[in-house]
């Protein structure tokens, strides 16, 4: 009796999940185009009836855009950008308890199911082989303060780049106190010399060509050189793997498919798929990553969520403060 209502169960749910599977969907993600749109496909091939439109840009344009038009919604589903940037935003989303709940961490979900981490991203230090000798490479956050390496770094300014604003946050969280954590970081600016990157993008590229012997990067663009005998990075010590998250629009147009797509990017079938092919670290407990170290031996670090989001205004104006203290 009992393996007939089961098998009656799942027959319904089948049929449940057919009949939302058609309509329309709407992605919003700041996403590399490559595994977007694999990912994307994968989901279209799977849900067939569903027409997939995927805006692209960058997170915090996304979710202005989101905040835009909360009085009417056009997007349904925000896929990537840093979990630290969507916690600002919530009150744009809606709840939602995914089907792969179990196996994600609770470091890595909202406690309030408001946002979905989908991929961890651990920073990196990312270093040329020609131009700085291995035993000289910066190993924690307060290494990068070495006034050998004055000029020699490249980073991205926290007000204009989504990873750079965690690489931020990462160094202040290393240290007891956020006090402490400005004195490193006012240290640290000092030792750019003035040198900031507007794109994040542009770091890891600035170090393969040779412009710069370190960068502050994230590991999705350090993998990419894997291949590449000049170039190596390593994960400094007190570090962050923030995840990129998935969200459901508050009062999406596409509710149900939007569900159905959050429930598939953190599904088995896609987090394998973009482990494999774009090297994106998987989120799933069960799913040890592929080409990648696991998260349990790196050094992390206590990561406030609540305080990188509703202290970002305060953050990026101090340290604007510091940059213009650091230049006088």
């Amino acid at each position: 009796m009992k393996k007939i209502l089961a098998l009656v169960l799942a027959m319904m749910l089948l049929c449940s999940a057919s009949a939302l599977a058609a309509g329309s969907l709407v992605v919003y993600s700041p996403h590399d185009a490559d595994p977007l749109n694999a990912g994307v496909a994968m989901f279209q091939a799977a849900y067939p009836d569903i027409d997939v439109q995927i805006i692209a840009a960058g997170t915090g344009e996304l979710c202005q855009r989101i905040v835009a038009e909360s009085e009417n919604p056009q997007g349904d589903v925000l896929w990537g950008g840093g979990a630290d940037t969507l916690a600002g935003y919530v009150d744009y989303f809606e709840p939602y308890v995914c089907a792969n709940d179990a196996v994600i961490g609770e470091a890595y979900k909202a406690a309030d199911d408001l946002w979905i981490g989908e991929s961890p991203l651990p920073m990196v230090i990312i270093y040329n082989k020609n131009l700085i000798a291995e035993e000289d490479v910066p190993k924690t956050w307060d290494d990068l303060c070495n006034e050998n390496l004055k000029g020699k770094i490249a980073y991205a300014s926290p007000a204009k780049s989504g990873s750079a604003y965690t690489q931020l946050c990462t160094m202040l969280f290393s240290k007891p106190t956020i006090d402490e954590g400005w004195e490193l970081v006012f240290n640290f600016i000092k030792n750019l010399d003035g040198k900031v990157q507007d794109s994040s993008g542009n770091c890891h590229k600035l170090v393969a060509s040779g412009e710069y012997a370190i960068g502050v990067t994230i590991e999705k663009s350090a993998v990419l050189y894997n291949d590449n005998p000049d170039i190596g990075y390593i994960y400094p010590a007190k570090n962050s793997a923030v995840p990129d998250g998935v969200a459901l629009v508050k009062n999406c147009p596409n509710p149900d498919n939007a569900k159905l797509f959050i429930d598939f990017v953190t599904g088995l079938e896609c987090q394998t798929a973009q482990n494999k092919d774009w090297v994106r670290r998987p989120v799933r407990a069960d799913l040890a990553p592929e080409g990648l170290v696991g998260l349990e031996t790196l050094d992390l670090g206590n990561y406030d969520f609540a305080y990188a989001a509703t202290q970002k205004a305060a953050i990026v104006e101090k340290w604007n403060d510091l940059t213009i203290e650091a230049e006088e």
